[in-house]
């Protein structure tokens, strides 16, 4: 696929990511969209009718271009025994939250293939895929009705891989983004060795020929300038429309991205299981050493816990998933911070420009 076919779907060179657990709901994906942004619909722990449900509300919205992101099926490599040690860690949560731990056996392919029927039958713009590569046939399926796909990378043997099955463009993700590193294999060996978006970018660009959305620690049109000029096509921020008014986190989450009492973010595999990047609480320094690499066994065992203590008012137990960058988060409408970071970008290119004249 051409750059141009990917940059068709925008007017301004801004993706906003695809933020599982009710972050990315149709009213902010619609609204993105509309300012001329590229809007995300993120399927994952949705039911397959949610999904479709979100779609049909989005279109209500807009009539301009937006994508759906679904998680990979995830393999079973996870210790039994070493869930089960969590588990029993995990209990003083649950009784000071007063409610039962999940089942880590509650499923493993977030209705992957049902997702992926409604989608083939009732096509959107965009597809990108989360934590694993997709088959050749599952991308074929997509472009024969006319979707485009995307197949978010760590690392550049993970861009040949999307390269291999025929993806229209890679999400490469830097080490400095929110929420979940879209690692195709969570090896706990590998945790810590991710590589800065930069960096990164640079790695993948020599490595394959495709379209690159670039995605990590995205806060300002200055930094959206700098991937675009280090190779990416689009730039993808998660934290920056988080804390908009038409972001469905939960507020907690939203007045802590500023908050003075959370100084810095950590990965850490507490919550989920997979490594994923949040501000640092009395959950994650307390569990983070001890949690196992069980996606997604880890999830839905700490899913009542965190949902008690949104409920009770308590970020401290929360997933509160953020950028390095979250402490330049804007609580600016989402149409409002596209154009804000639009013009950035122009003033910033346009710098460029002047320095590489002189």
């Amino acid at each position: 696929m051409s750059s141009s076919a990917l940059a068709d779907l925008c007017h301004c060179p801004i993706v906003q990511a695809p933020m599982a657990g009710g972050a990315s709901r149709p009213e902010l994906v619609a609204a993105v969209s509309e300012a001329g942004g590229l809007g995300f619909l993120a399927a994952g722990y949705k039911t397959a009718d949610g999904m479709y449900q979100e779609i049909q509300q989005v279109r209500g919205l807009t009539g301009r271009p937006f994508g759906v992101n679904l998680f990979m099926p995830q393999p079973e490599y996870a210790d039994p025994a070493a869930v089960e040690v969590y588990r029993n860690q995990l209990a003083g949560e649950a009784t000071w939250y007063q409610t039962p731990l999940g089942d880590p056996d509650s499923g493993r392919d977030d209705g992957y293939d049902a997702k992926l029927a409604i989608l083939v039958d009732d096509p959107v713009p965009l597809v990108s895929f989360t934590f694993g590569c997709p088959t050749v046939e599952v991308i074929d399926a997509l472009r024969r009705v006319g979707t485009l796909t995307v197949v978010t990378v760590t690392t550049a043997a993970e861009a040949k891989a999307a390269e291999a099955v025929g993806a229209d463009a890679v999400c490469v993700q830097g080490i400095e983004a929110g929420g979940h590193q879209g690692t195709h294999r969570d090896c706990a060996e590998t945790d810590g060795s991710g590589v800065g978006l930069l960096a990164l970018i640079a790695q993948v660009r020599e490595a394959v020929q495709m379209p690159v959305v670039a995605a990590g620690g995205i806060m300002r049109g200055a930094q959206i300038a700098a991937v675009l000029a280090a190779g990416a096509d689009l730039a993808q921020l998660g934290t920056a429309f988080l804390v908009t008014p038409e972001s469905g986190a939960p507020d907690l989450h939203k007045q802590a991205m500023t908050d003075p009492l959370f100084t810095r973010t950590e990965l850490t595999r507490a919550f989920s299981g997979r490594p994923a990047r949040g501000l640092v609480n009395r959950f994650l320094r307390e569990h983070g050493p001890y949690a196992p690499a069980a996606y997604p066994e880890v999830h839905h065992m700490t899913s009542p816990i965190r949902k008690a203590a949104a409920k009770a008012g308590d970020p401290q137990a929360m997933a509160l998933w953020a950028g390095q960058g979250h402490r330049l988060a804007r609580e600016l409408p989402a149409g409002q911070l596209v154009e804000v970071l639009a013009a950035e970008l122009a003033e910033a290119q346009g710098a460029l420009g002047q320095r590489g004249a002189a």
